[in-house]
């Protein structure tokens, strides 16, 4: 019997390649990103959008309908987004927050997530070993709320330790 985490993650699966099967042609013949983009975005966002528009649409289906991306940052920092081992996403919804942390090596790893309000409350995280992602983590206020993104072959053996005040608007 799966547990109702397991079920969400099967679910949110099958969700994912469904959308990206239908996502990415229609994104490529549009010419344009098939997942809503701020108008803050950052210009790197914007890039990594272009050219893996289905990883940005996948992971935007995991946190549900009416997220638009605010941030994609290709980890770890100063990776070549072509080269990353992993991928922070954060959306925005009226308000509110959630981060995907994309696994981009293919294989099992250990993840964390957390995303707190900026004030250090109502923190929500995800860990474990996970081959997809880690997340959807959520935050009721998204404005300024930091985010923890670590990734490795265990929690003592990380090649990822990112953290970020700036994973959502600050205004």
């Amino acid at each position: 019997m799966l547990t109702p985490r397991a079920s969400l993650r099967a679910a949110t699966a099958v969700a994912v390649l469904a959308t990206v099967a239908v996502a990415v042609p229609h994104a490529a013949a549009a010419d344009r990103p098939a997942v809503s983009v701020s108008k803050r975005a950052d210009v790197t966002t914007r890039s990594l959008v272009q050219t893996d528009p289905g990883a940005a649409a996948a992971a935007a289906t995991v946190c549900g309908s009416g997220y638009k991306l605010f941030r994609a940052v290709p980890l770890p920092e100063g990776t070549d987004p072509n080269q990353r081992l992993a991928t922070l996403f954060s959306y925005e919804n009226n308000g509110k927050g959630c981060a995907i942390l994309d696994n981009n090596v293919g294989v099992s790893q250990y993840m964390y997530l957390n995303v707190c309000k900026v004030d250090g409350t109502d923190c929500d995280k995800d860990s474990g070993n996970f081959t997809s992602y880690a997340g959807p983590v959520r935050v009721s206020k998204s404005v300024c709320a930091p985010v923890t993104a670590k990734m490795g072959k265990s929690s003592s053996n990380l090649y990822i330790n990112f953290k970020s005040e700036y994973m959502f608007a600050c205004d």
